[in-house]
């Protein structure tokens, strides 16, 4: 599974102001909206019943919220670079700026799975989040995300 196949260009945006954990996962909810035509307020409300669950904050400055929907075909993903860090409950207690949310159909198990695997692999590589962070350009940073599929498959 390459991110290139769940990641759209237009599902990447950096946020200059996200004060809160609850603000990004509005963000979250716009953003999702607007590439896939998911409705905002329900994105919002199932990510907030999953953090519930537990925080998807995974460390050193990530996060990896998710959730499933019925309406969903196959899973899909949007990315946030956040200027400003924000407290999400993370494992290690440091605020968050990667924050890269997947969206799932309500029966994919396996494949929601793989894609939550895939997508932490890619953002554990500290070399990846030093490019992400250094490139504040919603582009740049879909290219960054999924050019690592197009190395490996030459």
């Amino acid at each position: 599974m390459d991110l290139s196949t769940i990641l759209k260009p237009e599902a990447v945006r950096v946020v200059t102001a996200a004060s809160s954990k609850k603000r990004l996962l509005q963000e979250f909810g716009d953003l999702a909206e607007s590439a896939y035509g998911l409705k905002a307020q329900a994105v919002v409300e199932a990510l907030i019943e999953r953090e519930s669950l537990g925080p998807t904050g995974v460390g050193h400055g990530v996060a990896l919220p998710h959730a499933r929907f019925q309406d969903l075909q196959s899973v899909v993903g949007a990315f946030i670079l956040l200027e400003k860090p924000v407290d999400f409950n993370a494992v290690d207690r440091q605020p968050i700026d990667i924050a890269f949310a997947l969206f799932a159909p309500e029966e994919a198990g396996v494949e929601h799975l793989k894609a939550l695997a895939k997508v932490s692999r890619h953002l554990r590589e500290a070399s990846i989040c030093a490019k992400l962070r250094a490139n504040p350009d919603a582009a740049t940073l879909f290219t960054i995300l999924t050019e690592d599929d197009k190395v490996q498959a030459a």
